[in-house]
């Protein structure tokens, strides 16, 4: 009697385990926060999306509130299309703009979206005509190199 309660707990502990490696696996695939809520999509264009991902979050205020859906390069205006899937229960208007934000110094990237003061609200299928897009580190770290580099040359005449 005493080994079917010891297999028990074993068989139980392994059960554990199985289910925080998928708990991590999830996690780490960004895949935790499925939702089966309904919801609209929405089209914006960026000059540069750097590190964004698809299943990225789009936050409001902090509050997540949709995902990245897709992700293309449109070979005639040579920018990135993103849609966004929303969520329904959240309404914004025609003129809210959005912008590639960074979690931390490095960590990974997701959609700010600002709301407008419009009167009419997003349907599916409308663009975001207003984006800003990524911050690159290297681009910034260049510049100001280049800049330093300016000044060495300016004070040395």
């Amino acid at each position: 009697m005493h080994r079917k309660t010891l297999d028990v707990w074993v068989g139980l502990f392994v059960l554990l385990g199985a289910a925080a490696l998928l708990f991590l696996a999830l996690k780490a695939g960004n895949m935790s926060s499925l939702s089966f809520d309904s919801t609209y999509e929405v089209i914006t264009r960026f000059d540069n999306i750097g590190g964004l991902k698809p299943k990225a979050p789009v936050k409001s205020a902090g509050v997540v509130v949709g995902r990245v859906g897709e992700i293309r390069f449109d070979d005639k205006t040579y920018q990135a299309t993103v849609t966004l899937k929303m969520e329904n229960r959240y309404k914004f208007p025609k003129d809210s703009s959005v912008k590639i934000l960074t979690s931390g110094l490095l960590g990974e990237q997701y959609i700010g979206l600002e709301p407008g003061g419009d009167a009419t609200n997003l349907v599916a299928g409308d663009r975001i005509k207003m984006t800003q897009s990524a911050v690159v580190l290297e681009n910034l770290i260049s510049q100001f190199l280049f800049s330093k580099a300016a000044e060495g040359k300016e004070e040395s005449k």
